[in-house]
């Protein structure tokens, strides 16, 4: 096998799946969240009451290379209008698992039929300084499927590669001044879509817990 093809397949849906397999074996780890680039807001988050919150990590098998399915928020929408996400929402009382209201989400925000997707890991829960608990659920989509993006909630959908957000490389801490305090975050700019905030945050953690070892 060449050196190119070993660094795809490092990135291809299976090995996704065996490195989320194995990481579900061991003992979680504190909370993850906004509170690890500012400690500041640790206790407050902590003794906050939360609200659970799951996403959908769609990763499609692309054979050597797989992807990623993120979503541009519709531009209407009252709070974080046009940012990049996760496709995902709070979990109602109706839903069984967090795994199963990600994959209502995903079908109501953009069409994402569950029959396509494997659930193969539930990641650490990822605390928001917005006061919200996201369980982010790991599934491998088969490809073939068709979406349907909901326009009231979803302007866009995209695919980025693996590779690409799983390189710590791409992954920047910036800050900025929100209610007269710094408040740090990640970033992973691809090309013109700005990824930051809890999804970028979400998805450094993915890279922490099964790519940086």
């Amino acid at each position: 096998m060449s050196a190119r093809a070993t660094e795809s397949s490092l990135f291809s849906a299976q090995e996704l799946r065996r490195r989320a397999a194995a990481q579900e074996l061991e003992a979680r780890p504190d909370l993850y969240g906004d509170h690890r680039l500012n400690p500041d807001i640790a206790q407050l988050l902590l003794r906050s009451r939360l609200h659970d919150a799951a996403v959908l990590v769609p990763v499609v098998d692309h054979g050597e290379e797989g992807t990623v399915i993120l979503t541009q928020r519709s531009a209407n929408l009252r709070s974080h209008s046009g940012q990049i996400a996760l496709p995902g929402g709070r979990i109602d009382d109706a839903d069984p698992s967090p795994e199963a209201a990600a994959l209502r989400e995903a079908q109501e925000e953009i069409g994402l039929d569950p029959a396509h997707v494997e659930i193969v890991a539930r990641m650490p829960d990822y605390v928001t300084g917005s006061g919200y608990r996201i369980r982010p659920v790991i599934g491998v989509v088969r490809p073939g499927f068709t979406l349907r993006l909901n326009p009231q909630e979803v302007e866009a959908a995209f695919e980025v590669p693996l590779s690409f957000l799983m390189d710590p490389a791409n992954h920047r801490r910036e800050s900025r001044i929100w209610q007269e305090r710094e408040r740090f975050y990640y970033t992973m700019p691809y090309g013109e879509r700005f990824i930051w905030g809890v999804t970028a945050g979400i998805l450094h953690m993915l890279y922490e817990r099964l790519y940086a070892r």
